[in-house]
């Protein structure tokens, strides 16, 4: 078979699938940024030439269900063809974290990448004051976002203005629900959480407010987000050297039984069509 004729098939291919699925954000990278790699991927791998050709990169439709801070590991979820209109609506759902504190220390993006604005004595926590404290955090509560995040203001990230060095004032605070807190492990100044949260939440502003509450500070050290919806970090996210059109193809159809109903694989499974819908804006 010629090499033209399986570049189409795969292009073709390519801009069949649709649905959702999930990839490994790892450390260090943006969200946006692994969507990016991620699409280049796909387009090198179907032949699709990109560089003097925007318009074909923009003809393949893929957005994500929810940032993850740069610092932050785990379960990116990924909207294709159509799935990117099912971003907002299934996504709606909980989200589970893991995240490492650090006790006596806070920073101004309340994680490990900021600098360090205050610092306090820790040792007259014990595990019982960090438990008990959690009971707290637990339910519908109310919460200030970071400073440093992806909320906007006058259509600009906070974070970006921050990094300008713009006065930004902080958000008021806004009800959000968390659905389980646990203290995991207790190693001072180290704590380990595990947290199931609905949308709109922030575990750097947990991890802040629960240091205040022991009249301490804390900031994040590790976090990883292990369950977004349905889809879950050990058995969905596809690491980097899966990145390929066919597994993404087997993804989706494995992801999409998870959705009951008219959301179902059935409706968003992988098809041939005669003509590929081209969009021109990525979600």
């Amino acid at each position: 078979m010629a090499t033209g004729e399986l570049g189409g098939r795969s292009a073709e291919k390519l801009f069949s699938l649709s649905g959702l699925f999930a990839v490994y954000k790892p450390k260090g990278r943006t969200s946006a940024a692994v969507l990016n790699l991620l699409k280049e991927r796909l387009l090198a791998e179907a032949g699709v030439q990109t560089k003097h050709n925007k318009r074909k990169r923009q003809a393949l439709k893929i957005g994500h269900g929810g940032t993850l801070d740069s610092a932050a590991t785990g379960v990116l979820v990924v909207g294709i063809g159509k799935g990117t209109k099912l971003l907002k609506t299934i996504l709606a759902g909980s989200k589970k974290y893991t995240a490492i504190g650090l006790l006596g220390r806070a920073t101004d993006t309340l994680d490990a990448t900021g600098k360090v604005t205050e610092e306090k004595p820790y040792d007259q926590v014990t595990k019982t004051d960090l438990e008990n404290v959690l009971q707290k955090f637990t339910g519908d509560i109310m919460q200030v976002p970071p400073l440093y995040s992806a909320l906007k203001k006058d259509g600009e990230r906070l974070s970006t203005l921050m990094k300008r060095g713009e006065a930004v004032e902080a958000k008021p605070a806004r009800p959000v629900r968390v659905y389980s807190l646990s203290l995991q492990q207790f190693q001072p100044p180290l704590f380990t959480l595990d947290i199931e949260c609905g949308g709109g939440f922030y575990v750097r502003s947990l991890v802040s407010d629960i240091g205040k509450e022991l009249s301490t500070c804390a900031s994040i050290q590790e976090l990883t987000r292990t369950k977004h919806g349905p889809f879950t970090l050990e058995e969905h996210a596809l690491h980097e050297d899966r990145w390929t059109i066919d597994e993404i193809a087997q993804s989706l159809e494995h992801c999409m039984s998870l959705f009951p109903g008219e959301q179902s694989h059935k409706k968003f499974k992988t098809e041939l069509p005669e003509e590929t819908a081209v969009s021109r804006e990525d979600k």
